[in-house]
């Protein structure tokens, strides 16, 4: 099947991104997800309300692949103290640290504080190159990290976010424990851009993960199939 060969050649490594511990269950069953992120704002929309609990039942679905939790403090010390609470819940765990906190300040002290540490971290919200390469100087080179970069935001701006990309995997090349993720994947083929340009990582949220079936399929057969679905809702409405 042509799906299955175009994802069998990818090298990007795709990680689901959501808060639902059913669907991340049906989702590590796919053996094309290598790993799975979630954030404080999936778990609100999930209604998430306590934060160990879901971690644990998302823990137990994954069965050791890699997962990223984000703190949600603001306070330096809190951020510190959650990020090794976090971290103690397993070893295939990467902390989760925004690059600003909510007043717009910088985390880059906590970032090479727990990198030193040896925590694995995933900085996340990372919006431009400058970010990038701060943050690239900041961490531990023999520490695993990842570095976020939402080039689905950036696009949603009317931005290119390949060059971003391109020049963070470019400054992170030689690091084998240092991986650049590609975040808030808004369609499939930007799995595909992703994995052009050398991108190690993308997180692929349900509502794409679940449009991966028509990866490959016959735009012919497509296109007859979107006329015809036209005309049945138009009949649906039972226009005059």
């Amino acid at each position: 099947m042509l799906m299955n060969k175009l994802i069998k050649d990818l090298k990007i490594h795709i990680y689901a991104d959501g808060a639902n511990s059913k669907e991340v269950a049906m989702f590590n069953k796919l053996k094309y997800v290598k790993g799975f992120t979630t954030n404080p704002s999936l778990m609100k929309n999930n209604n998430v309300l306590n934060y160990k609990t879901f971690a644990k039942k998302i823990l137990n679905a994954t069965k050791g692949k890699p997962v990223s939790f984000e703190v949600f403090a603001d306070d330096h010390n809190e951020i510190l103290k959650q990020a090794n609470t976090i971290k103690s819940w397993g070893s295939n765990i990467f902390v989760k640290i925004p690059y600003y906190n909510s007043k717009g300040k910088s985390n880059l002290n906590l970032i090479r504080i727990l990198s030193k540490q040896n925590v694995k971290l995933n900085i996340t919200s990372i919006f431009n190159y400058n970010q990038v390469r701060h943050v690239f100087n900041n961490i531990n080179k023999n520490s695993h990290s990842i570095l976020s970069i939402f080039a689905g935001r950036v696009a949603d701006t009317g931005r290119d976010p390949v060059e971003i990309v391109k020049k963070a995997v470019r400054l992170t090349r030689s690091t084998k424990k240092i991986k650049i993720l590609w975040a808030s994947c808004r369609e499939t083929y930007s799995i595909f851009t992703a994995d052009k340009i050398g991108c190690d990582i993308i997180t692929v949220p349900d509502s794409i993960l679940k449009k991966m079936k028509i990866i490959g399929k016959d735009l012919d057969k497509y296109s007859a199939e979107t006329s015809k679905q036209f005309f049945l809702d138009s009949r649906g409405i039972n226009f005059n």
